[in-house]
């Protein structure tokens, strides 16, 4: 991993002693990987937006989605602030699903072949993952109302996409 640490004076003590026994230098090939990379990242952040948001309003128009979360959709209540605040956005959103039992949910993501499953949503390949949030927040309550799926939409074709998530609302429609 390449970037960046920041530390106020109370942490880094602690950060310089982890940085003194872990390393803080880059391998030659994991540079060249993270250049590599550079050199593209901005063909593949608009990519991942452009696909991303067209899946997103796909996904707000079907039947089995309660709600998708979004910033970039005018529907989604951060929209403004993220109007505000930011450029663009990224392939990176969730769905709550209607509620559905979770057994038509499991056959809704074992239908999908283009996704895979996973959360490393740094890649080139669309994934999604289904999660619960609930033990994990404490500023503020959720009640999602239904499953929530996480999508990262990748760099594939969108149509094949969303022909894809078609197939697996068919297996969802199914089990129910």
């Amino acid at each position: 991993m390449l970037g960046t640490i920041s530390a106020n004076g109370a942490t880094w003590p602690r950060l310089r002693e982890t940085v003194a026994t872990m390393g803080l230098c880059v391998g030659p090939d994991d540079m060249n990987l993270g250049l590599r990379g550079l050199r593209t990242m901005g063909v593949r952040l608009a990519q991942h937006y452009a696909a991303g948001i067209k899946v997103a309003r796909w996904l707000a128009g079907r039947p089995e989605v309660a709600r998708v979360l979004h910033p970039a959709l005018e529907s989604d209540p951060g929209h403004a602030i993220w109007r505000r605040d930011y450029s663009g956005a990224c392939g990176l959103f969730s769905i709550v699903l209607e509620p559905v039992p979770q057994a038509a949910v499991n056959a809704f993501l074992n239908r999908l072949t283009l996704f895979g499953i996973g959360a490393s949503w740094g890649g080139f390949e669309s994934l999604v993952i289904p999660f619960d949030c609930t033990a994990l927040r404490s500023a503020t309550r959720w009640a999602p109302g239904g499953p929530t799926v996480r999508f990262h939409i990748g760099l594939e074709d969108v149509d094949d996409l969303i022909d894809d998530l078609e197939r697996g609302f068919a297996a969802l429609a199914a089990a129910c």
